[in-house]
């Protein structure tokens, strides 16, 4: 049984770390809205800190989300930002106390290993979706998504898609997150089990051919045919090469799993695009595909 973290109440402390790259701008927009929801927002030791590229030190930021994850009065961990850095310290991190008071971890992008992690070692759920840096140009719907998903509010997503999806209907648990996240997890304790799960991906600034060898590399694993359903989000911000590939993310994504019967929808509001809706990663979904529409309801 996948464990739910408690659901967030007002007064509650959650807390802010930076396990990947550096901030380059203050978080003050961020703090503004979780004050709002009535929480008390507890800035970890280094979440401004700067090593090269990372927020500090591999040891500075693995001790910072160490802290979070172990204390009992913090109820929810954000990641600050993503940028690159969280698979160089989740090795070294310890779920024990974590597991016996699990706890909402939220982030997305390259925060993904951290929560396919989560969901692999300790069963529990966890949250794919806005962080503090990317609060500032986020839509009200995706800010409103995270608020409903940390307090336990009912969650439905209801969209048209530019692209046609492939109709059906499915229920299983969700998993998912960035594609260059997820095949770096393969191979390691991190992965994902993707047996009768509903997928969903996105990715940014990725050539087409880069998208496309992800997904084949993920149905030469077999890991595409276990799937119950295939939810696409944002794969925006990639160059036309100057020899063109041929097909957008959509077209690759369509061909790669032809093959298969299950519901597959495009265009959903998740991924690096300013209306990057909460995901709950562990949780039980219902995903309706129509040819031009698609419903995807919080069990």
């Amino acid at each position: 049984m996948i464990k739910q973290p408690p659901y967030l109440k007002k007064g509650d402390k959650i807390g802010i770390v930076s396990p990947a790259k550096k901030l380059t701008t203050d978080l003050s927009k961020a703090i503004g809205v979780l004050t709002h929801w009535g929480l008390e927002i507890i800035m970890a030791e280094h979440v401004y800190a700067s090593h090269d590229q990372f927020a500090g030190t591999d040891e500075q930021r693995r001790k910072d989300l160490q802290n979070f994850l172990d204390d009992p009065e913090i109820k929810a961990v954000f990641a600050s930002r993503g940028g690159y850095g969280t698979i160089r310290i989740i090795d070294e991190l310890d779920f024990l106390k974590f597991q016996e008071q699990p706890k909402w971890v939220i982030g997305f992008s390259d925060i993904t290993i951290l929560l396919s992690h989560i969901l692999a070692q300790t069963n529990t759920q966890s949250i794919h979706g806005q962080m503090p840096k990317t609060f500032e140009d986020g839509t009200a719907e995706s800010l409103e998504s995270l608020r409903k998903a940390l307090f336990g509010e009912a969650l439905t997503y209801s969209y048209d898609s530019e692209f046609e999806n492939r109709q059906g209907s499915a229920t299983g648990t969700l998993i998912g997150g960035n594609l260059t996240l997820l095949l770096a997890a393969e191979g390691s304790n991190s992965a994902f089990d993707y047996t009768d799960k509903i997928l969903f991906i996105e990715d940014v600034g990725e050539h087409e051919y880069a998208i496309d060898r992800m997904m084949r590399a993920l149905k030469r694993s077999g890991k595409l045919s276990k799937l119950k359903g295939l939810i696409v989000g944002a794969f925006n911000g990639y160059e036309i090469e100057e020899l063109p590939f041929g097909q957008c993310p959509e077209q690759i994504i369509q061909e790669v799993v032809k093959d298969y019967d299950y519901p597959v929808c495009y265009n959903s509001p998740v991924g690096h695009i300013n209306d990057n809706r909460a995901m709950i990663i562990g949780k039980s979904v219902q995903l309706i595909t129509e040819q031009k529409k698609t419903s995807l309801k919080f069990l």
